[in-house]
């Protein structure tokens, strides 16, 4: 028989994702491109003509839940504007239903996209949480990261060449090198990497409206799991402490009370399971855009010839095929943007993919080039104060890898048709079967 925790969880789904779910299938039923966007399954797959056609229908398309924008100028100005909140609101000012359903139905574990969760808490809160991590990410600590960065790849791609001629590009690689990387600067025990993975994947479920109730559960099932690892691993720390993110967190909560325990977990889970997820999507896009397609077979005979175009490769491959395909702001009073009124209480859903290929912006949107000079006006980490904390770490993890695996196997071919993930915010892939150069794995 159902227990208490089972009721609660089932009310947690209903009023987070059932009542909402209800609404957009009706909604997709009847037409709705921006619900059909959430749930039909080749929508998903290919969603770039459809944000085409979603841009042509206005700046801001109301479908009666949202506001929708596919536009460059409009989504940048609503991210950097400081009259839009994100879903936690203003701290201590979260809206009434976000209020409501925590009374109700009781916090579930800590997961992305609640308070006290950077991504879904402004200022002051979001402030105060940031200062405490930011020094990690700087483009100096980047930097110094980069030659261990290349270390990792280097052994990683040994692995597969040991392992024979076939390999999956995201079990073996894009997934393994920036779990390895975030858990090192962490204090995490890389051996958990694959652990980690797991885990990850329920924050990044939990980052989609609308989730049917298993998938609501399997969700909170693996964040309750990451988020018990992650405080017996606090014990550990102050057991023995030392000079990584973790423990000054740690330090910040017990010594200096500038942290209550859940903001320690949640900035540590969502440093953890976000230092690896965008990177996966992004190493394996990119691995599928350059990897002789038939649209663009020139871009990585010109990589090879003048190497120095990585750096604005990932740039493209992060503009064309974005990590982060949506996200979410709602207005806190009456306001205007670009040009477009938008009213108290109304959420815009900045639809970042469809940016990214605004031809307003971008020459021939829809085309992959590596040259192009523009590439980095991509909005893929989204903008404003909650511009990705690990955007530069990403970009260094990509270039490395991406050059690292096509050095290493000049010959890499599709060995079947990857597999796109099923989430509907992030974008990637979670299979890849690939076959690696013959010579290279024979030598």
């Amino acid at each position: 028989m159902p227990g208490v925790g089972d009721a609660r969880q089932a009310l947690r789904w209903g009023l987070r994702h059932g009542l909402v779910r209800r609404t957009l299938l009706r909604k997709m039923r009847d037409g709705d491109l921006s619900a059909q966007l959430m749930f039909d399954r080749e929508m998903i797959a290919d969603p770039f003509p459809h944000y085409d056609v979603l841009r042509e229908q206005g700046r801001l398309v109301d479908n009666g839940l949202v506001l929708n924008t596919a536009h460059h100028d409009i989504a940048t100005a609503v991210l950097r504007s400081p009259d839009f909140g994100v879903v936690g609101g203003p701290s201590g000012q979260a809206p009434a239903a976000v209020r409501f359903a925590v009374r109700a139905a009781g916090r579930g574990p800590v997961g992305p996209v609640e308070p006290p969760s950077m991504l879904a808490v402004d200022p002051p809160d979001h402030t105060r949480f940031r200062k405490l991590v930011t020094g990690a990410f700087s483009a100096r600590a980047v930097t110094a990261l980069r030659s261990r960065t290349e270390e990792v790849a280097a052994e990683l791609l040994d692995e597969m060449a040991a392992r024979g001629h076939n390999a999956d590009l995201v079990t073996d690689y894009a997934s393994l090198l920036p779990a390895t990387v975030i858990a090192e600067m962490l204090g995490a025990p890389v051996e958990m990497r694959r652990q980690f993975l797991e885990w990850g994947a329920g924050g990044a479920a939990s980052l989609d409206t609308g989730l049917p109730y298993r998938e609501f559960r399997r969700s909170e099932q693996q964040l309750e799991a990451m988020q018990n690892w992650m405080l017996g691993h606090f014990d550990h720390i102050r057991r023995h402490p030392g000079d990584t993110i973790l423990s000054a967190l740690v330090h910040a909560h017990a010594e200096e009370g500038r942290l209550t325990e859940d903001e320690v977990a949640s900035i540590a889970i969502l440093l953890l399971a976000a230092g690896f997820e965008t990177t996966v999507n992004l190493i394996g896009n990119g691995a599928a855009l350059l990897d002789d397609h038939p649209d663009h077979p020139d871009q990585l005979a010109l990589l090879r010839a003048e190497p120095a175009r990585w750096g604005n490769a990932v740039e493209e491959i992060l503009r064309h095929d974005s990590p982060v395909q949506r996200t979410g702001r709602f207005a806190g009073r009456d306001t205007e943007v670009a040009g477009e009124h938008v009213r108290a209480g109304q959420v815009v859903l900045v639809l970042l993919g469809g940016a990214n290929r605004d031809p307003a912006v971008f020459t021939d949107p829809g085309r992959f080039d590596i040259t192009r000079e523009n590439a980095d006006d991509h909005l893929a980490f989204s903008s404003g104060i909650h511009y990705c904390l690990g955007a530069a770490l990403a970009k260094m993890e990509g270039e490395v890898a991406l050059r690292a695996l096509f050095d290493r196997f000049p010959d890499l071919t599709l060995n079947g048709p990857p597999h796109r993930r099923p989430t509907r915010v992030l974008r990637g892939y979670d299979a890849m079967p690939v076959r690696l150069s013959s010579a290279t794995v024979d030598a």
